[in-house]
């Protein structure tokens, strides 16, 4: 069997690391090599914006020894990523175009979206993670930025939250009383308390309790391997002992804690908000057992990469994920109802009727059915302006496995469903030009299958749809009087043709009771 060795490197808020994989024929992917550096770039795009030009020089020199690391495991495949610590700093384009210069690596920058699903895809891929979230869990992904919560009920994705508490933000944001410890604890405590009542009161219920929490971040290993000692499910442990654990440390001080966790720097000032972020997360989910894959970012680059190369196959229906959340986000709204339904089978079934001329695939399917599933979202803000706050909110929410891009182009398919099509160089700063093309099509299909529900009555049954010479031609069968449907349909056959050089009719079957 073949054997493919893989490199990934990520470039974090305030470490620089390496992954050497060995990706076999086998369906196995095995970590063989992992070198972290600590570098913290974290605290100048959160204070100031730019990444200084110091730590952008000891940047490329550990990029460097990375590439000659690579070299000696002759790994010819590789993937390179920056989050938003890059992504964020003003002068990004000038640290990618050094990087590239000084190492001749390319480095790719991750929206929080793109990252956060990388790490996702990597614990789903973990055994036991579909186990973990058949009934209530919470899969939570503490970074040096941010962190995100995503809640799954009965095995389904209900939301995905993104907040800026990450452990570095938390530092810089207090750095002024770094020095007074105690003080430091207290402020830390009262920051995440205000930022974790806010997510609480939106998304659970009082007496509300999530079975599981998988946790993911750093020290946690440590942590877990502190509690559970000699045994051998250090990954699983229950949450009360986890908690009480926590509780006792986060009134020590950073050298106690660093000793207690055997940490090999004694004076790491993160592991005080991340002991402080850990116990009150779990305390506030009420769970019972606390699950940590030993996950991380680069685990879900290797993943991504072995799965688009069909050396692994995912266990996880990734693709319900995202439905399930749109929906979710749908009935949050109060827009969910047999319309949507309907809507989403109808533009479905109009989709697969115009494979050939099209040219879209299933991703694209994905995308316009979770636009008919929050095409009305707007609706909760203001009727009269809905289209426009429905684009705000979709662009607003993180939705599990859609990339930033791909959020911006269901929201413009929601907006451009019921609003004229701008001419691409009023969208060039938001999207390229073939994902223009994609939303154009896309809302076009969107406005035709919601013509045929306009009423919101679903007077159709058996629908069919076929190519025919230049036409769409729409079969249903109904009892009802389809005059309003018809006239809307034909009010937007213009531009549905302009787009596709197909003219949509509807052909009626008359039904008697």
């Amino acid at each position: 069997m073949a054997i493919t060795t893989f490199a990934a490197i990520y470039i974090g808020s305030y470490e620089v690391s390496l992954k050497i994989f060995e990706l076999s024929g086998k369906k196995k992917i095995r970590e063989i090599d992992h070198i972290r550096t600590r570098l913290e770039l974290g605290r100048d795009t959160f204070h100031s914006g730019v990444i200084g030009a110091d730590l952008v020089e000891e940047l490329c020199l550990i990029l460097a020894d990375f590439a000659k690391i690579m070299q000696g495991y002759k790994a010819k495949e590789y993937r390179a990523f920056a989050g938003n610590v890059v992504g964020e700093a003003k002068n990004m384009l000038f640290i990618l175009d050094q990087i590239k210069t000084k190492t001749g690596l390319d480095i790719a920058t991750l929206s929080n979206s793109e990252r956060r699903f990388l790490t996702y895809k990597g614990v789903a891929a973990r055994p036991g993670f579909n186990k973990m979230t058949k009934d209530s869990a919470a899969v939570i992904d503490v970074g040096g930025g941010s962190l995100q919560i995503t809640l799954f009920v009965d095995g389904r994705v209900v939301t995905t939250q993104h907040l800026a508490i990450g452990t570095m933000r938390l530092m810089e944001m207090l750095s002024d009383i770094e020095h007074n410890v105690l003080h430091l604890e207290n402020q830390l405590e009262e920051l995440v308390d205000k930022e974790l009542a806010v997510f609480l009161a939106q998304y659970m219920q009082p007496g509300e309790e999530i079975k599981n929490v998988i946790l993911m971040g750093d020290y946690i290993s440590e942590i877990m391997r502190r509690i559970s000692k000699n045994n051998e499910e250090m990954n699983v442990v229950e949450a009360q002992k986890f908690i009480s654990f926590l509780q006792k440390l986060d009134k020590k001080s950073v050298e106690e804690i660093s000793e207690i966790l055997n940490l090999s720097n004694d004076k790491d000032i993160l592991v005080l908000p991340s002991v402080i972020l850990y116990a009150k997360l779990t305390q506030a989910m009420h769970a019972q057992t606390i699950w940590f894959p030993d996950v991380d970012t680069s685990d879900g680059i290797a993943y991504d990469y072995a799965e688009s190369h069909k050396i692994v196959h995912s266990p996880h229906d990734f693709e319900e994920d995202i439905l399930s959340a749109a929906k979710n986000m749908s009935m949050r709204y109060m827009s969910y109802s047999q319309h949507i339904d309907a809507l989403t089978e109808m533009a479905s079934l109009l989709f697969d009727a115009m494979k050939k001329v099209h040219g879209m695939g299933k991703r694209e399917r994905l995308l316009l059915k979770v636009a008919a599933m929050l095409h009305d979202c707007g609706k909760y803000i203001s009727l009269a302006n809905s289209a426009i706050c429905a684009y705000q909110i979709i662009r607003a929410t993180e939705i599990i496995g859609l990339k930033h891009l791909e959020r911006e182009m269901v929201a413009s398919i929601v907006l451009y469903n019921s609003s004229p099509l701008d001419p691409y160089e009023e969208l060039a700063d938001r999207m390229d030009q073939h994902s223009y093309l994609v939303v154009a099509k896309l809302a076009a299909i969107l406005r035709v299958a919601n013509a045929m529900d306009r009423s919101h009555r679903q007077k159709f049954k058996n629908v069919k749809a076929v190519l025919k010479n230049k036409q769409l031609v729409i079969t249903i069968e109904t009892t009802s009087d389809i005059a309003l449907e018809k006239g809307l349909l034909a009010a937007k056959a213009d531009a549905f043709e302009s787009i596709f050089g197909l003219k949509p009719v509807i052909k009626e079957k008359r039904v008697y009771l």
